[in-house]
């Protein structure tokens, strides 16, 4: 696995030029990629074997493809439509998995990294592991609620954060991380699960169940951090020192400091790729859609992190493209 040391030595040495490409075309400036807008799914045929990918599926969700394994984060290709960007927000929402859309996306996936279990994060979780046999990663409430599911206990694995996985060719660390407050200081459907639930039914069924992050290094490529809130223990952090942050967007400034403290604890990536800026209840199509308050606070949130870390290259992604760091 990449040392700490030559991890920085790499971010330090190209602190100022960073590579971000899409299939080899440089896409490092903060606005999205150029990419032709296409919601067709990446093929096992389009990948190069060996190479790394990250193609980002909305919301904190993300496809990462290491040679021939698969890793997803947060994967919530759904997208549902509760109100919550139209109104009225409808806390009894049926959960509604839309098999036509995950299927062509999710053609295999070895784990699934959950950082929450709001319906956002983990509603489609159950059905890509009964899919595809992938091993899901979370917290006690995730493993309660893959119980729920009916999934089998072999397959879930409960992490508190401070584990470090080792699977060959890269190794996940978790972290013990915090979900965002809305302008009430109020978290949305807070709560735990200790034993297994009914299965859910409503977005509401679903809880919070606390938060995790996970630093991904890849033999010979790069360590990235993977956030599903907006608030950060920057205590956690120490050591961690990625060459990318994928970094959750505010819609609330109740948490004070999120952004120098967050990127102070990660050492000031080489890049940081802004994600939960989307109006994630449309459908999977480029651009992505963006509402008017929301562009606004992603507008902020880029100059805040050109202010704070000026040489961490700032990347917008675009939905389904490769991303190569």
């Amino acid at each position: 696995m990449p040392s700490l040391d030559r991890r920085r030595f790499l971010r330090d040495a190209a602190a100022t030029s960073a590579l971000v490409s899409t299939g080899g075309l440089a896409a490092g400036v903060a606005t999205p990629a150029q990419a032709a807008p296409s919601t067709a799914a990446p093929t096992p045929a389009a990948r190069r074997r060996g190479a790394v990918s990250f193609r980002w599926w909305g919301t904190a969700g993300w496809r990462v493809d290491i040679g021939e394994r698969t890793v997803l984060v947060d994967p919530f290709l759904s997208r549902i439509d509760t109100g919550l960007f139209t109104g009225p927000f409808n806390p009894a929402k049926a959960l509604t998995v839309r098999t036509d859309v995950i299927d062509p996306r999710v053609d295999r996936a070895m784990t699934v990294l959950v950082t929450h279990t709001h319906w956002d994060h983990f509603m489609d979780v159950p059905y890509i592991a009964k899919r595809t046999g992938a091993r899901v990663f979370g917290t006690l409430t995730a493993y309660h609620l893959g119980l729920a599911y009916g999934l089998p206990s072999t397959q879930l694995s409960a992490v508190k954060g401070g584990e470090v996985l080792d699977f060959g060719d890269h190794s996940v660390e978790v972290v013990g991380a915090l979900h965002s407050r809305n302008p009430s200081y109020s978290v949305a459907f807070p709560g735990v699960r200790v034993s297994p639930p009914p299965q859910p039914v409503t977005i509401a069924d679903l809880p919070e169940g606390d938060t995790l992050g996970y630093l991904l290094r890849v033999d010979s490529g790069p360590s990235v951090y993977f956030t599903g809130a907006s608030d950060v223990a920057e205590r956690n952090l120490t050591g961690l020192a990625p060459d990318v942050a994928m970094v959750a967007m505010q819609n609330a400034t109740t948490t004070g400091d999120y952004l120098p403290r967050l990127l102070a604890g990660l050492d000031y990536p080489k890049v940081v790729v802004p994600v939960h800026y989307d109006n994630f209840e449309t459908a999977l199509q480029n651009p992505p859609p963006v509402a008017p308050t929301d562009r606004t606070r992603l507008n902020e949130m880029i100059a805040a992190v050109r202010r704070i870390s000026p040489r961490s290259r700032v990347l917008v992604p675009e939905y389904e493209t490769a991303y190569h760091f």
